[in-house]
């Protein structure tokens, strides 16, 4: 059966039961297709990679590195600028430990966003401690956007690295990464990117954006966890040391010296996530059949008619621009996010209720929460009216 023969909620068996769930930006739920392909690399043809030379071990390591090959074709790079990491989060890690400590010195700065995730703001903070880089933070605009305008304003030639979310987690607004890439490096700085929200609703191209580095998990992409991607330029990968010892990312081993393989190989040390590789390229099998502008423009509208009918209320607070992809941040007065979500989860409907892992941003919106909807390919517009209702009964229990 194809993925046109049937709707887009069947395709999901943990939406089963009527389920509103509106949590897609924390993991997206996973349709058959990729269930399937994880089940079958687990069992039916599960093999190591790259160190069997019976048959189904060869067959494993080609379908291994074939994932690979699809995660190019899916961010338009090439298939040795891949690097498979365990999520975003050890991605960016990564360059933190291996491109920063090599590359990084006191007295040079990174300029980070006001809407960054923890994962994009600690790795920077301990390399500091480390090396004594020093951060800055470029504001908002008053609408939740990464204002570049002042960024440009804060850039100088003491910044080598700008790290910020293509698309927030929080407000759901957009990075202009070309502009952000201009200004980055104009300066002489690489560019990181965050593409954690941005790579299941917005259709990539590495080279267009310009940037130098790429990072999203295959969890929010319909994928299983335990897996996420590195891309970064052939060149930078090149020269930048590797970061866990181990096998499979060795040339050769003696006591008195190792030398290590090229990049990627160099950084993916130990038996590697086979099964979790394979469910992601099938994830992004699926997605790219679906259409990542129909992803975009589907997690637009609804996001719009959220936004329109909350906004139509005295008694919420909208967060972000209007026109955010996917994510509608929201508080309702006199009524913690946490127990919205409780009485939402008895009415069932999903949303996400606290700070996001983004609590500098909070801090700046002033206050200490907030809840989330967020919205995935198999959302409709029975997921807002049951969110509206279960608002009403929120209401009218708190008066």
């Amino acid at each position: 059966m194809t993925t046109a023969t049937l709707t887009l909620k069947d395709q999901f068996p943990g939406l089963a039961g009527g389920w509103h769930y509106l949590d897609t930006a924390a993991t997206a739920q996973k349709p058959q297709a990729v269930i399937d392909a994880t089940v079958n690399a687990l069992g039916r043809d599960y093999a190591t990679v790259h160190r069997g030379v019976y048959a189904r071990s060869a067959d494993m390591t080609l379908a291994f590195e074939a994932a690979r090959q699809r995660t190019a074709a899916f961010v338009k790079g090439a298939e040795d600028e891949i690097v498979f990491t365990r999520g975003a989060t050890e991605a960016i890690n990564l360059v933190a430990q291996t491109w920063g400590v090599e590359n990084l010195k006191a007295g040079d700065r990174v300029l980070l966003s006001t809407l960054e995730h923890h994962s994009n703001i600690v790795p920077w903070q301990m390399l500091g401690e480390r090396t004594g880089v020093e951060i800055d933070v470029c504001p908002l605009t008053a609408d939740g956007q990464i204002d570049l305008d002042a960024a440009e304003r804060m850039l100088t030639p003491a910044h080598k690295l700008v790290a910020l979310a293509h698309v927030s987690n929080v407000l759901g607004s957009v990075l202009d990464v070309r502009r952000a890439a201009d200004l980055a490096h104009a300066v002489g700085a690489r560019l990181l990117i965050d593409g954690c929200q941005a790579a299941p609703r917005i259709a990539l191209d590495v080279q267009a954006l310009d940037c130098d580095f790429y990072v999203f998990s295959a969890h929010k992409l319909y994928g299983p966890t335990g897996v996420g991607v590195l891309w970064a330029r052939k060149d930078i990968l090149d020269a930048m040391p590797p970061w866990h010892g181990g096998g499979a990312m060795i040339d050769r081993v003696t006591f008195e010296k190792t030398t290590y393989a090229p990049a990627p190989q160099r950084f993916e040390a130990g038996t590697p996530m086979i099964v979790e590789a394979l469910g992601m390229a099938k994830a992004m099998d699926w997605l790219t059949e679906i259409g990542l502008d129909r992803a975009e423009r589907h997690e637009r509208e609804l996001a719009a008619k959220l936004r329109d009918a909350l906004g139509k209320r005295n008694d919420v607070t909208l967060f972000g621009p209007t026109d955010s992809v996917g994510i509608v941040s929201f508080a309702l007065d006199g009524v913690h996010p946490h127990d919205l979500g409780t009485i939402l989860d008895e009415e069932g409907v999903a949303i996400r209720a606290g700070h996001h892992c983004a609590q500098p941003l909070m801090d700046s919106l002033g206050v200490p929460a907030t809840a989330r909807a967020s919205f995935g390919l198999y959302s409709d517009d029975s997921d807002i009216e049951a969110l509206l209702k279960g608002i009403e009964r929120t209401r009218r229990i708190f008066g």
